[in-house]
Parts: structure tokens; C-alpha cells; sequence
């Protein structure tokens, strides 16, 4: 085996070789601990500039070898790939693709051999991988405003786009002669195109029938090969591939969304979902892993792609070029299908194309529900005589607890914890002089988006879907909150998993205080997506707002979080008086179950979601019995069922609710809602839809004033 001969230039290449491994390793521990931003900065930019002297050193000794440029371009893509996972993590994710260029072109040459071919040297490819390491090294080193650094980045990605992309023409018209395909190659593109066409959009779809049926849309490939001469065709096996990956996709996200949200995707509406995914899987699980699903997913979603178009122009030019053969099977095939859906046998099936035509159904419908609705936030009914006079002198809380639905209540193996925890509960606040009555609402939604459960709940709309929450909030349409306000009250919002500014809804919903997740003066750890536990949220509401003395009655809105999905790790109540600043749950995220540990086990996932009901219960009942408050009325609700992988498939929309109070008064108003006793409804409770709560509320508690009871 012949021998490498380090000369001059190899050896300040291997120096480069060892900083950029240096680079590697202390963005490796960036994920673990502080980043050492200088150090990387300083290493990199050394690595940069030896750059140029491997090169000058190979020209002035004239030992210039196609190895060292190998190996020096080599030493210069791990370099660039240390710092885009870096940027990648801190600054935009799809930096990362700067450095993974060239590996995806490696990965690329296993498929097609004449990618691995070289191409002759190109000054302007240099000069671009010199100014891809420059900006990422700037934007790491953060001396650039944010809005340049992301336009440096994606003009470095562009021009690198176009260096990649000049050497793959190169390497297609420098490829050697193709041979004629193989029949296994064809095989395979048919089973592929196959699988794509005829896959189910539901996980309790799959079955061996499933794909045992013949899909019309692949005997319209295989005519149009036929027909068509080439000129036409080529292109249109492109356009098919591009369309048939779309409809993978969404075909795959209808599985997810059956899966989690118990709806099929909304092609309009729910790529608004992608930013909140992607911010779930960050809290419960870190910036990195967040980086790397996303890069997963494109990386995937690219490799779907061309396989898909690869696949189609396979049988494409199979069919064009053994027209009577296609001709044959495609005739063989319609006749099978035709006579097995006369028999009622269902062999032959146009899903692909039925998902094309329900998507653009579903966007003439999203467009259409914006006149519609329009119309429903403009009929708003007038404000009932005495407003919210029965409830003068009164604190009102609506407590939102996140993902408390029906099936936490009933008859699920994890259910009997809550029960007990709502039983004790009842009696717990009856002995501190509490009442309570409890039935069921119809959320809007299901195992996520509780915003839209929010803005129901609060406007008296039925808002469904992003669509319809966006049109709202531009919106002047009357809320509960805002009905308060008119009435006289302070108006609160307590809401700890918003962790940016929220200005439309200040904008909307109006009120005059909003606590977050930085202006409650918590100092402890995060609970995965919490940012806090709910106990030290009831605290600081406590401590701002609900003090004894002269002031005005408060109607808050809180959001209890610590029963957000991934439901671990959990933390443990502790003595009211001990919670301070929120230090005293330092400790408590290492000592509970990781997500990653809980969600192996689908018993477990169920077990911590059980817990974390009756955490967030726990604390509002002992919240509640440590204040005991006559002029308090708390309504207490769930915003949505947990994900399926919890409930199950179709358990439906139902949430409890309860309305809970010390005076008498309060609760004899709601008599005629025939609500039941306590905080635990059974299965044959009153179920509303959400949006008929607000005109309720407002109608029960409007007219005669109730007399303030002193404490």
C-alpha cells in the first residue's frame, strides 16, 4: 500500500486539522455549560488564517499534491461544520446546512456514483468557502447586529448553493454513459411510488389491505409515459415528483395530527403550529435536540424528494421506453381494479388524488369561514342590565389548568389518583367553608393550541382553528375580561408560559396588568415547559394582587402549566410559607423522571400525566383553604383533553369545569345549569360548548346585587 508523505504544507494543515478539532470540542461542551465565545472566536479565526499559508507554504516549496488539497479541504469543512452547529444552536437553525453541504454531498455519491468524480479547481469555489468560515466566525463572535447576521447567513448559504450547485452541472455533464436500467431498479421505483400512493393517513389504518390496493394515480403515470414524447415528459416527471412528496407530507402530518390532535391537518392554518412544536421540544428537551429534529426533518424531507422524483422518472422512462408492455399492465390492472369495485372488494383506490382535492376543498373552506365569522364577532348581543352586579366586591378568577380533560376524571387506569385527589379536594374546601358545582365543556381543541380554548371560553365564539383565533384578536368583540372591566374590576392576566411580549393580546383582551413568566420574581428552575410550578404561580398571584385591604376586586385569568405535556419532571408542594422566590424547588428537575425516561414507556406517560392533575390540584386546593376568602369565586377549568397517546383514539372534546365559592349567593345563582355537586362530575353531568359559557356567566351573574360579605 503506497505511503502519504507529509510535506511542509500537510503539516500547518494538521495543525488546522488539530483547532479545528479544539473548535469541535468546545462547541460539543457549549451544550453542556456556558459557551467559551472568545475562545472560539480566537481558535477559529487562527484556523481561518492558516487557511492561507498551507497554500502559500505548498507554492513556494512547489509540493502542491491532489492528497493535500483533499486533505486541506477536508480540514476546512470540519471547521465550517464545528462553528454551523454552534450559530445553528444560537442564532438561526438552518445554519447548520452551511456546514453539512459537503457531507450531503458525500452522502449524495453513494447513490450516484458520478457525484464522487472531481471536477477541475474553481478560484471562486475557494473564496467561498473563505467567506462562509468569515461569517459564521462574525456571527458566533455576535458583533453583528441580529438582522445582519441573518442576512450574512443566508447570502453565505446562497453563495454556497451556487458553488455546490456549479459542481454537480459539471459532474452530470462530465457523468459517463447510463446504462440501461435494471429490472430490479424499476421494480423498486414501482413499489416505492407504490407505498407513497397508497400509505393511510391514520396509524389504525394500517393494515395489509391497505396496501394491497391498486392505486390509480400510478396507471396515469405509466399512460402519460406512454403518450407523451419526452420533451414533455421529463419535466412533468419533476412536477409529479415535487407534487407526490407534498402529499407524502401531508399525508404524514394527517398521521401526526390524527395521533396528537385527534383532527386531520389544516393545509391553510396549522403551519402555524411548526414554531410552537418546535419551542416544545426545545423547553422539554433542549436547544440541541430542538436543532436536531429540525435538521432531521429537512434532511428527510429532502431525501423523500429525491427519491420520490427518481422513483417517478424511473417508471416514467420505463413505460416510454416499453410502451406495449405499460400499455398491457396498465390495462391488466385498471380491469382487475374495475371488477374488484363492482364486487364491492374496494382493490382499487384514488387516495392521493382524494387527499389533493380534500386539501384544496379545505382551503376554499378556510377562505370562506373568514366571511362567516366575520359576521359572528360583529353579532355581538348587548351587555345585560346590571352587569356583574351580583358579583360586586368580589375577587373572579378563571383558572385555566392545562390539559385537564374529561378522561382525567373517568374511568382510565390513571384516573383513580384524581378521583381521590378531587374527592379529598371537595371536602377539603367544604370544611373551609367552599362550595362547588361541576360540569363538562366542549373545547375547541384537542391535545394542544389552548389558546384557542382561551379566546372560546373568553369571547363567546367558537374559535377553532388558528385562522379564526387571528381574525378575533384584531377584533373589538367583548370579552369576560373586558366585561369586568366595564363593570368596575382590575383586570389580570397571570400567565407564566409566556415568556415574550404579547401585545396582540394586551391589545384585545385589554387588561390592565400582565404577569409572565420574568415579572413574578421567580428565581428556581424550570419544570421542562413550565417555567415555574403552579404553586409558586398561586403565591405571587397572592402576594400582587389579592392582598387584604382598599382596592379594587380583581378578575384574573391564570394559567396553571405544571400539567403541560411532557407531565415530567414534576415538582413536590412545599410549605406556603417556604416558597419565596421560587429557590426552594432548586433540586426537584434532577430528582423527578427526564421526558426522555417517562416517554418510554406509554404506562408511564400516562402515570405522569395522572400526577401532574393532581399536582395542579393539589395546590389550588391548598392555596384555596390556606386563603380562606368569602368574596372569592373561582371558575376552574381544563382547556383541552391531553394528546391521544394518553386518552386513546375519539375521546372526544370534553374538559371539566367548576365553579367554586364561599357564599351561598354565588352558587344558588347557577342553579337553573343543574351543575352537580363538588369538584368531580360524573359521566351524566351537563356538557355545554365552551362558547356558550361567557353569555351565561354573564346572564347569571347580571341584574339584583349580591351584599359583600365581610371576612
Amino acid at each position: 500500500m503506497p505511503t502519504v508523505q507529509i510535506r511542509p504544507a500537510d503539516a500547518v494543515t494538521s495543525v488546522r486539522l488539530g483547532l479545528a478539532c479544539l473548535v469541535a470540542v468546545l462547541v460539543a461542551r457549549s451544550f453542556l455549560a456556558p459557551a467559551n465565545v472568545g475562545l472560539i472566536v480566537v481558535v477559529a479565526s487562527v484556523a481561518l488564517a492558516l487557511d492561507a499559508v498551507d497554500g502559500e507554504v505548498a507554492r513556494r516549496t512547489r509540493t502542491c499534491t491532489r492528497w493535500g488539497a483533499r486533505y486541506d479541504m477536508e480540514v476546512d469543512a470540519f471547521l465550517l461544520l464545528g462553528l454551523s452547529v454552534y450559530v445553528a444552536s444560537t442564532v438561526a437553525w438552518w445554519a447548520v446546512l452551511i456546514g453539512l453541504a459537503r457531507y450531503l454531498l458525500l452522502v449524495a455519491g453513494w447513490c450516484w456514483p458520478w457525484l464522487r468524480a472531481e471536477t477541475p479547481p474553481r478560484r471562486w469555489a475557494k473564496v467561498v468557502a473563505a467567506i462562509q468560515g468569515i461569517v459564521l466566525t462574525a456571527v458566533a463572535a455576535d458583533v453583528l447586529p441580529p438582522g445582519v447576521a441573518l442576512v450574512a447567513l443566508a447570502v453565505s448559504l446562497a453563495l454556497l448553493v451556487e458553488s455546490f450547485g456549479h459542481q454537480v452541472r459539471q459532474l452530470w455533464r462530465a457523468r459517463p454513459a447510463e446504462r440501461k436500467p435494471a429490472a430490479a431498479v424499476t421494480v423498486a421505483a414501482v413499489l416505492v411510488v407504490w407505498l407513497a400512493l397508497v400509505a393511510p393517513d391514520r396509524l389504525d389504518g394500517l393494515s395489509p389491505h391497505a396496501f394491497l390496493r391498486v392505486p390509480v394515480e400510478l396507471l396515469v403515470l405509466v399512460l402519460l409515459a406512454v403518450v407523451l414524447p419526452a420533451v414533455v415528459r421529463r419535466p412533468l416527471d419533476v412536477v409529479l415528483g415535487v407534487a407526490l412528496t407534498l402529499l407524502v407530507l401531508v399525508r404524514a402530518l394527517d398521521v401526526g395530527f390524527y395521533a396528537v390532535l385527534d383532527r386531520r391537518f389544516d393545509l391553510l392554518n396549522d403551519s402555524y403550529y411548526l414554531a410552537p412544536a418546535i419551542g416544545v421540544v426545545r423547553d422539554s428537551s433542549g436547544t440541541p435536540a430542538a436543532v436536531g429534529v429540525v435538521v432531521a426533518a429537512v434532511l428527510l424531507l429532502a431525501a423523500v424528494a429525491a427519491l420520490l422524483i427518481g422513483a417517478v422518472s424511473r417508471i416514467a422512462s420505463a413505460a416510454a421506453r416499453h410502451r406495449r408492455v405499460g400499455t398491457s399492465l396498465v390495462a391488466a390492472l385498471g380491469i382487475v381494479g374495475a371488477f374488484s369495485a363492482a364486487a364491492g372488494a374496494g382493490l382499487a383506490t384514488a387516495q392521493t388524488s382524494q387527499l389533493a382535492a380534500s386539501q384544496v376543498g379545505g382551503v376554499r373552506s378556510d377562505l370562506a369561514d373568514r366571511q362567516v365569522f366575520s359576521q359572528q364577532i360583529a353579532t355581538e348581543e348587548q351587555q345585560p342590565a346590571g352587569l356583574l352586579d351580583r358579583l360586586r366586591g368580589k375577587d373572579v378568577l378563571l383558572v385555566f389548568v392545562e390539559s385537564y380533560g374529561r378522561v382525567a376524571v373517568q374511568g382510565t387506569s390513571y384516573s383513580p389518583g384524581v378521583d381521590t385527589v378531587l374527592d379529598r379536594g371537595t371536602s377539603q374546601l367544604r370544611d373551609a367553608g367552599y362550595g362547588a358545582r361541576s360540569a363538562f365543556l366542549t373545547s375547541p381543541t384537542f391535545g394542544a393550541a389552548s389558546w384557542l380554548a382561551h379566546s372560546t371560553m373568553q369571547s363567546g365564539l367558537w374559535v377553532d382553528s388558528q385562522q379564526r383565533y387571528d381574525q378575533l384578536l384584531t377584533s373589538r368583540r367583548d370579552t369576560l375580561t373586558s366585561s369586568f372591566e366595564q363593570a368596575g374590576w382590575r383586570t389580570v392576566f397571570d400567565v407564566p408560559a409566556v415568556t415574550k411580549d404579547w401585545a396582540d393580546g394586551r391589545r384585545f383582551y385589554g387588561f390592565d396588568k400582565l404577569y409572565d413568566a420574568h415579572d413574578v420574581g421567580y428565581r428556581g428552575p424550570r419544570f421542562s415547559y413550565a417555567t415555574m410550578p403552579d404553586q409558586f404561580t398561586l403565591a405571587a398571584l397572592q402576594r400582587n394582587e389579592l392582598t387584604p385591604g382598599s382596592r379594587r376586586p380583581v378578575m384574573a385569568e391564570i394559567d396553571l402549566v405544571s400539567s403541560h405535556h411532557p407531565w415530567a419532571p414534576l415538582p413536590r408542594l412545599v410549605p406556603w410559607a417556604s416558597v419565596g422566590d421560587g429557590s426552594v424547588f432548586d433540586g426537584m428537575p434532577a430528582q423527578g423522571d427526564s421526558p426522555d425516561q417517562v416517554f418510554r414507556d406509554p404506562d408511564k406517560v400516562r402515570a405522569a400525566y395522572g400526577q401532574s392533575i393532581e399536582y395542579s390540584w393539589q395546590s389550588l386546593v391548598s392555596w384555596l383553604t390556606r386563603h380562606p376568602d368569602p368574596n372569592l369565586v373561582l371558575v376552574v377549568l381544563g382547556d383541552h383533553q391531553p394528546h391521544s397517546y394518553v386518552t386513546g383514539s375519539r375521546p372526544g372534546h370534553d374538559v371539566p369545569v367548576s365553579v367554586i365559592a364561599q357564599d351561598p349567593r354565588v352558587l344558588a345563582s347557577i342553579d337553573d345549569w343543574h351543575w352537580q355537586d363538588g369538584l368531580h362530575p360524573s359521566p351524566e353531568a351537563p356538557v355545554w360548548r365552551m362558547d356558550a359559557f361567557r353569555d351565561r356567566f354573564l346572564a347569571a351573574y347580571s341584574g339584583d346585587p349580591i351584599e359583600r360579605r365581610e371576612p
